[in-house]
């Protein structure tokens, strides 16, 4: 029989480009860019110059002044040699023996020769103050933006435009960060690079400095035109080339080899792989002529500018108003001109652009700093009496009910509590909020008489923890991934890896407690489900820990390994509290207590005896494992 599978339709319109695939996080600024005319640019400039510099100030203020300082004082350089320049051309074009006239140019010839040494020593600085700068910028940029993704509450990553906004900033925002500054500095350089020409031509004759402009602005054109060109095809093929990025990783890695080969999709795949890469060189060969054309026309437009110039200075020289040495000055003072126009253009344009994405990584910053939690909470306890939800209300960012709703629960020091329920419950939820991961809406969580919420939630969490159903399976050694951060002590942690069964893992492993589990590393380890389970159960036992909370911890163990691991946690949970959670009951039977969760609200509670005597869901959900159980045994 054939299965006939209807696609559903979204709830609402999702925008999309020609391959079909929806406009993603990266692309907010495509507009912008396709649309923003050299006015706009330079309107943002400064605002960009000026958060630039204060980021390049705070990560080194000694490059950042040798980086900015020295571009500035290497404009007065070439502006002082270019003026001396036409001293030199003066003396040498004037009347009398040669001999007499170079002596007289020797002067001048020696003010050129230090101003172009000392215009390419401070050159040379700036530009090694700059390279200095970017990899500083990087890190410091890089260091805020992980020191705030790890402090944020557990509720912002719930939330999508939280989500998207770490996203910009950790994937564009951060390295367009660094450019923003580099960039700056190129701004810098080039518009002092433009001005120094200017001022000379201006020292020599008023008239001369319309004609840098003349000269440099069909070149300036031609840069900008190259550019939208650019962010047309970037804009054009971004999804596309997301596409083809994911054809790759499913033909060139690990996880998904087998089934290529299972369901011998490699024909398949480089069949679409073929398509998109169609596309994007199609496109790319447009490009690549449209720019040629561009550049050809700015080339010939600059060609009948310069033709015009050269006509003005022949005039100007015809009828006596400069004379010839300030005219070969000035050709010279255009020539240097046009050539640092024509830059400046272009990293107006790169500052602009990575100036958007570097204000996504400043609107990240400012999101962030608004949901992390304030400083100068209390300490809390070192353990307690009594742990309670009164009334607990729970909603996820953007969703459509609350997860809970006006839940109570109490928990004893040294108790072992169990909370079950069905798929989405909220068994998972009530154990974050115990855990102080979440806040509630309404409602507390108290440690004795304190709310959670009045307490540091760092220092609260050192005191729990929480070994959640989808652990981590972090790419370090066995050791690292048991103790976590913690202070190593070796035989804490062989005790309580042989308390979660992972002794026997660590057993099988060429280099023991210091084996790498990552294969993708030279000498490292795969480990199946069940095996890093053993490991992450030992990260919760290692821990010195006041409660203890399991999720589902053996959900990818068969019936025997599940039975000895209850049956170690039983006996590791002397003086301390354990929460449980489990979909397998007959695990949870000797709970000192049960909580069961239906639809985000508790509906029983009590010891197994009495949950079974009730006849409730519990006894429901228990008597229809016992009866699957007893039909494998059959």
């Amino acid at each position: 029989m054939r299965i006939r599978l209807r696609r559903r339709r979204p709830a609402q319109p999702v925008a999309s480009d020609r391959s079909g695939l929806a406009i993603d996080y990266w692309e907010t600024h495509g507009e912008e860019l396709l649309t923003a005319g050299l006015g706009a640019i330079a309107r943002r400039l400064p605002a960009l110059v000026a958060a630039a510099l204060r980021l390049a100030w705070q990560a080194n203020r000694r490059d950042t002044a040798v980086a900015v300082g020295g571009n500035l004082a290497a404009g007065v350089f070439t502006a002082f040699g270019l003026v001396a320049t036409s001293s030199v051309l003066t003396s040498l074009f004037a009347m009398g023996p040669t001999p007499d006239r170079v002596r007289a140019a020797l002067p001048s010839l020696l003010l050129v020769a230090v101003a172009t040494g000392l215009r390419g020593a401070l050159l040379t600085a700036s530009g090694w103050a700059q390279a200095r700068l970017k990899p500083q910028v990087e890190r410091l940029v890089e260091t805020r933006l992980l020191e705030l993704t790890t402090r944020v509450e557990l509720t912002a990553f719930d939330d999508p435009e939280f989500h998207n906004a770490v996203r910009r900033a950790r994937d564009t925002g951060v390295p367009d960060t660094a450019t923003v500054v580099e960039t700056t500095v190129t701004v810098i350089t080039g518009m002092v690079g433009v001005l120094a020409p200017a001022a000379a031509l201006a020292l020599m004759h008023p008239v001369l400095m319309p004609l840098l402009l003349v000269t440099a602005v069909p070149a300036g054109w031609a840069a900008m035109r190259s550019a939208r060109l650019r962010y047309q095809a970037f804009y054009r093929l971004s999804a596309a080339r997301r596409r083809k990025y994911m054809l790759s990783d499913m033909m060139a890695e690990r996880q998904p080899a087998a089934e290529v080969r299972a369901f011998t999709l490699r024909d398949f795949l480089l069949g679409q792989y073929g398509k998109v890469a169609d596309l994007e060189q199609s496109v790319q060969l447009e490009v690549a002529r449209d720019q040629a054309a561009a550049k050809a026309s700015g080339d010939l437009l600059t060609g009948a500018a310069t033709v015009a110039v050269y006509a003005a200075l022949a005039v100007l020289l015809s009828t006596g108003v400069i004379p010839l040495a300030v005219a070969g000055a000035a050709v010279l003072a255009v020539r240097t001109g046009q050539a640092s126009l024509t830059g400046l253009v272009q990293a107006m344009n790169r500052l602009y652009e990575s100036g958007l994405y570097f204000g996504d990584y400043l609107d990240f910053c400012r999101m962030a700093e608004a949901r992390v939690q304030p400083p100068g909470l209390a300490a809390p306890p070192a353990s307690f009496r009594t742990l309670t939800a009164e009334k607990v209300t729970f909603t996820y960012p953007g969703a459509d009910g609350p997860a809970l709703s006006q839940v109570s629960v109490t928990v004893k020091r040294g108790e072992v509590v169990a909370l079950v329920g069905e798929n989405g419950s909220g068994k998972t939820t009530l154990a974050k909020l115990l855990a102080g991961l979440y806040l509630p809406d309404s409602g507390a969580i108290r440690w004795d008489d304190t709310d959670i919420a009045d307490m540091d939630g760092d220092a609260l969490r050192r005191l729990i923890s929480v070994i959640a159903q989808d652990h981590t399976r972090w790419p370090l050694t066995v050791r690292e991934n048991i103790v976590m951060g913690s202070e190593p002590d070796d035989e804490l942690m062989m005790e309580a890896a042989a308390a979660a069964g992972a002794d026997k893992v660590v057993a099988d492993l060429s280099q023991g407690y210091d084996s790498l589990l990552d294969r993708r590393f030279r000498g490292g380890h795969d480990l199946s489900g069940g095996q890093w389970q053993r490991v992450a159960v030992a990260r919760g036992f290692y821990r010195d820990a006041a409660l203890v909370i399991f999720d589902e911890p053996t959900s990818a163990l068969d019936a025997r390994a599940e039975h000895a691991l209850f049956e170690r946690i039983r006996r590791h949970a002397d003086g301390r509290t354990i929460i449980l959670i489990s979909h397998r009951l007959a695990s949870v039977r000797y709970a000192d207590r049960i909580y069961v969760l239906e639809r985000g609200k508790v509906v029983e509670q009590g010891p197994h005896a009495e949950l079974m005597r009730r006849g409730g869901l519990y006894a429901d959900l228990y008597a229809l494992q016992a009866s699957a159980y007893k039909g494998e045994a059959s």
